[in-house]
């Protein structure tokens, strides 16, 4: 009698250890896999695909694609001055003024986001000595971007009273700036326009 109830004890317990075990089991087997996707783009290839996508107006599209880019570098300055010329373009300053300061951070002397900097206080219409600075620095490293840059430079100009230092920027970018660029030389010429009517109001 003792041994019969032993014996079913024992069975008892062997059963509840198998439930354990074979619940443990189909836990586990219900536990979702994590799996980790790769990224096949590079982050050039991200960036390049964003600069597409930003040249048909598909921004949003543009902004991920630099995103993407960051998430695998995250001090990539061509991704960082991409957003940035997002933000700057919709009109977030605060934000866009964050990735140039990024990407100077990664680049100190990156012309780009120097110039683009600069072009955060001008339109903000603040701390332009900084705007000044960065600008300066930019056009000792500009390169291709030195058009652009003599007219950030000018603009800040105008915008201090200097207006002969900034009728030498506009003429010296205009005679720079490559004649299939039509962007670039409406720019310049909406800055002569705006330098000619701050040059009519002098006394």
């Amino acid at each position: 009698m003792i041994a019969r109830v032993w014996s079913v004890r024992g069975s008892v317990a062997w059963l509840m250890v198998m439930t354990l075990l074979l619940g443990g089991l189909q836990a586990c087997s219900s536990i979702p896999r994590v799996v980790v996707l790769h990224d096949p783009l590079t982050p050039e290839e991200h960036v390049t695909l964003g600069t597409s996508y930003e040249g048909q107006g598909l921004k949003e599209m543009a902004a991920r694609e630099y995103q993407a880019a960051l998430h695998q570098r995250s001090d990539f300055v061509p991704a960082l001055i991409g957003l940035g010329n997002l933000s700057f373009e919709s009109g977030a300053f605060q934000e866009a003024e964050d990735y140039y300061r990024r990407a100077l951070d990664a680049a100190p002397n990156h012309s780009g986001a120097g110039n683009n900097l600069a072009m955060v206080y001008l339109s903000r219409g603040e701390r332009l000595d900084e705007a000044e600075r960065l600008a300066g620095n930019a056009l000792g490293q500009a390169g291709p971007l030195r058009p652009y840059v003599l007219d950030t430079l000018a603009r800040i100009y105008m915008r201090t009273g200097r207006y002969q230092e900034a009728k030498a920027m506009l003429a010296e970018a205009e005679a720079m700036a490559p004649s299939e660029n039509k962007i670039l030389h409406e720019r310049l010429a909406q800055s002569k326009q705006e330098l000619g009517a701050v040059d009519f109001r002098m006394p």
